[in-house]
């Protein structure tokens, strides 16, 4: 019973080896943070001294792999986050190091670890994962660089196009103020937002390979196949089934409770988006406003942030799970749609 949990919790794909698989996520994840900690050191320790430069550099290191977002740079002024940082190389390449590692997975670092550069032999949820992770990588970094950031210094606005591409999956850091994008830059943060990381990752959101899934499934669809393929495998109807209630549930859930929170406090609807994508997510970005909401307001965000923690099908699934039982097979019937 305790190896199902635990194959549960780390998304492994079978009950025998997880004790093994665990203890290769536990050195993984210390090695990383470790590493990261000691490449910031030196950034950290020459502006804050030795003990509080190398808590500086600890903190923020296991921050950033897990995805949680938090900084200790609010005593400047209110979500600074490491705006100072905008054009710091090392801190940037490490910060958004950390995050991608953290996002991909455990299976996909175990894939790593056995097949190394063999991507062949990878299994088809770490080909889905690192591929959509590169696509999700270079257009917005392509839009943020030449829509948002053109004011920049060179320097600066490709490390800004980066960061900014990289760490709303789902990480809450940033480096540039949020509130001097276009209106399409918080939508793409908000679509950046609610995809997040891979299964089984440090990351929230409604995860890569939904979105993946879902992609492929509009491919087959459009090109009129029988079946969703990718990388030469089929992915199975239940599969999509799962990925289109995951996908609706997060959408829904996120507009109907901006049009709420809007509707309570006056806000612009594509702020109260932002915020409420940020929550169920778990990201940890926001526009400045949550701390001037309403209680009520806050308490939908607090609901949010605990439904996007524990997972949204493990609520639904929680709260209609009944006994199962085999419903006959019904006559079918076409029904038109789009």
């Amino acid at each position: 019973m305790q190896r199902t949990v635990m194959q549960e919790s780390i998304s492994a794909f079978y009950v025998g080896g997880i004790v093994k698989f665990t203890s290769f996520i536990i050195r993984t994840v210390v090695c990383c943070e470790l590493l990261g900690a000691l490449l910031m050191l030196p950034v950290f320790w020459h502006q804050f001294g030795g003990i509080h430069g190398i808590f500086y550099a600890v903190f923020h290191s296991i921050s950033a792999f897990c995805n949680a977002g938090f900084d200790l740079f609010g005593i400047t002024h209110p979500y600074a986050s490491l705006a100072r940082y905008v054009d710091n190389l090392p801190i940037n390449l490490v910060i958004m190091s950390l995050i991608l590692i953290g996002g991909l997975g455990f299976r996909t670092w175990e894939d790593v670890r056995q097949n190394k550069q063999h991507f062949s032999r990878y299994c088809l949820q770490s080909k889905l994962v690192l591929a959509t992770t590169a696509i999700l990588i270079i257009i917005p970094f392509l839009y943020f660089f030449f829509a948002e950031f053109g004011h920049y210094p060179l320097k600066e606005r490709i490390l800004a196009a980066l960061f900014t591409t990289v760490s709303p999956r789902t990480a809450g850091f940033n480096t540039v103020d949020l509130n001097k994008l276009s209106d399409d830059g918080v939508v793409m943060n908000i679509m950046l937002m609610l995809i997040g990381g891979a299964t089984g990752s440090t990351a929230g959101g409604m995860k890569l390979t939904t979105v993946a899934v879902l992609a492929i499934s509009a491919h087959s669809v459009l090109h009129r196949k029988k079946d969703a393929t990718a990388f030469g495998r089929r992915i199975g109807t239940g599969v999509i089934f799962d990925a289109a209630a995951i996908f609706s549930l997060y959408f829904v859930t996120c507009v109907i409770s901006a049009m709420a929170i809007s509707a309570i406090e006056g806000l612009p609807f594509l702020k109260c988006m932002f915020e409420t994508a940020s929550a169920v997510a778990t990201v940890g970005l926001t526009l400045g406003i949550t701390p001037h909401l309403s209680t009520l307001s806050q308490l939908i965000l607090i609901v949010l942030m605990f439904m996007g923690r524990v997972g949204g099908m493990t609520l639904v699934f929680a709260t209609i799970a009944r006994r199962h039982v085999i419903d006959p097979l019904k006559p079918e019937e076409k029904v038109q749609v789009g």
